[in-house]
């Protein structure tokens, strides 16, 4: 679940943001912060389905790709969108790329990051429209979401600084869906039916 607090006239700066999270962080480690759009997004802890996903989406890129790392701790820059930082779900790189760069990564080397819906107020603003924005501006590949509300699996890609992604593909959980170059894996989400809630 992810609580979003509301745009102030004066927007904080990203050091300053670095070190509440860090502070914040520090003293509860069931929660992550991220700052996007100008906000600042508290994330608590997810339930097991969403964690189920994530592990089934790091299995089957070790799998299909052994030489990338998913990695579903990794916070990213995303200068682009108002010197934001992201927490996303996954971010598929080549194996030993997050090394040494703490807990803010530069997304150039990112090939995918993945987001799963969690069930609260604010997931359709976060999710579908803010994250994929920011996504796109810092350069990211390809952009994964999986839907649980509408049980569907949405592959963003060919990203524009100025547009968002410019390819945007959507399939139902139960198709296979195969994310383009340069991921190259093909899914089977038959096996994201009984997690969808």
């Amino acid at each position: 679940m992810t609580v979003m607090t509301e745009r102030t006239s004066s927007q904080l700066s990203v050091d300053m943001f670095e070190r509440i999270a860090e502070f914040a962080e520090r003293e509860d480690e069931t929660v992550r912060f991220e700052f996007i759009d100008g906000r600042i997004g508290l994330r608590k802890v997810t339930n097991g389905n969403h964690s189920t996903i994530i592990m089934w989406l790091i299995r089957q890129c070790m799998q299909a790709r052994p030489e990338l790392d998913l990695d579903p701790t990794q916070g990213l820059k995303v200068e682009g969108y108002r010197n934001g930082r992201a927490l996303p779900d996954g971010a598929l790189a080549p194996v030993g790329y997050f090394a040494g760069q703490g807990d803010w990564a530069d997304p150039d080397g990112v090939l995918m990051t993945i987001e799963i819906t969690s069930y609260d107020a604010d997931t359709h603003d976060r999710d579908r429209m803010e994250k994929p924005r920011g996504y796109a501006e810092a350069g990211v590949p390809v952009y994964l979401l999986i839907d649980r509300e509408n049980a569907s699996v949405v592959v963003h890609s060919k990203p524009d600084p100025e547009d968002g992604y410019r390819d945007i593909h959507t399939v139902k959980i139960g198709d296979m869906v195969t994310l383009p170059d340069p991921v190259g894996i093909t899914l089977d989400t038959d096996r994201l039916k009984p997690y969808m809630d």
